[in-house]
């Protein structure tokens, strides 16, 4: 039995890569829609239809237990179809809005977070702030070019830097506690944000509470069945072979660094 990973690029495989360091006796399977990303500028009825055709495929041809939907603009287009569809547990991902207030609480300082447009523009997000009273001081960043340096595996570099030292130039960033990563393509930036960000703004993502939060969804709903695999990973990708190539290569360069390998 295997836990899908959707993605529609390389960004989810930071999710995996968290995945595998808490859950190392899982099998996985990891899905890039390669073709069509990214997705933050795309329909949200051609997204949602993306989503749940991809599911749909890994399901028929393995046999999955739970499906990770570790992209955040697929999550607010597509979670409640794929619930509805399937009746195992679906795990999606939300930008972490809400440690991000409570870190900034005491402070009074505000929280900027970066998202694709697609996610910020869903009633999920506003749903998301006005959930727990934090319109006033929630600001929202859309990094839409970001996603496209990533799949280039451009991760650092003068242009990535120009960029977004643009988008944070109307931002008075002395004013910031915390900065959100609302989409998982952009932790390949978390150094880079270290560099342009005040020293004392917290850089946050969602990837560790979405891996906890499957534990205890397996824990509850699959007693006794979950954690009997081998650790074993498959890669698929919208794309030719050579994509679930690249992605394998990426995943344990991910794997190397937290090593401290180079």
């Amino acid at each position: 039995m295997s836990i899908v990973f959707f993605d529609s690029g390389i960004g989810g495989l930071t999710v995996l890569h968290e995945a595998v360091r808490l859950m190392p006796h899982e099998d996985y399977i990891y899905y890039a829609d390669s073709r069509h990303v990214p997705y933050g500028l795309r329909d949200k009825r051609e997204v949602q239809r993306l989503v749940c055709d991809a599911i749909q495929a890994m399901t028929e041809r393995y046999d999955v237990h739970a499906v990770v939907v570790a992209c955040n603009t697929a999550t607010s287009i597509a979670i409640q179809a794929l619930r509805d569809r399937y009746r195992m547990p679906v795990i999606g991902m939300e930008p972490a809005v809400k440690p991000a207030v409570r870190l900034v609480q005491a402070s009074r300082k505000r929280v900027l977070v970066s998202a694709t447009p697609l996610t910020l523009k869903e009633n999920k997000f506003a749903e998301l702030v006005a959930g727990i009273e934090a319109e006033q001081f929630v600001d929202p960043l859309a990094l839409p070019e970001l996603v496209r340096f990533a799949e280039k595996e451009q991760f650092a570099g003068q242009t990535v830097e120009a960029y977004l030292r643009e988008v944070l130039t109307p931002f008075d960033l002395s004013q910031y506690g915390a900065f959100v990563m609302g989409c998982t393509h952009y932790i390949y930036y978390k150094n880079l944000f270290s560099k342009l960000l005040p020293e004392e703004v917290a850089l946050i993502d969602g990837n560790r509470g979405t891996v906890r939060h499957l534990q205890r969804q397996l824990e509850v709903l699959l007693p006794g069945r979950s954690g009997k695999g081998s650790g074993q990973i498959r890669f698929h990708s919208s794309l030719p072979a050579d994509e679930a190539d690249r992605m394998t290569r990426i995943f344990h360069h991910l794997q190397a660094e937290h090593d401290g390998v180079t």
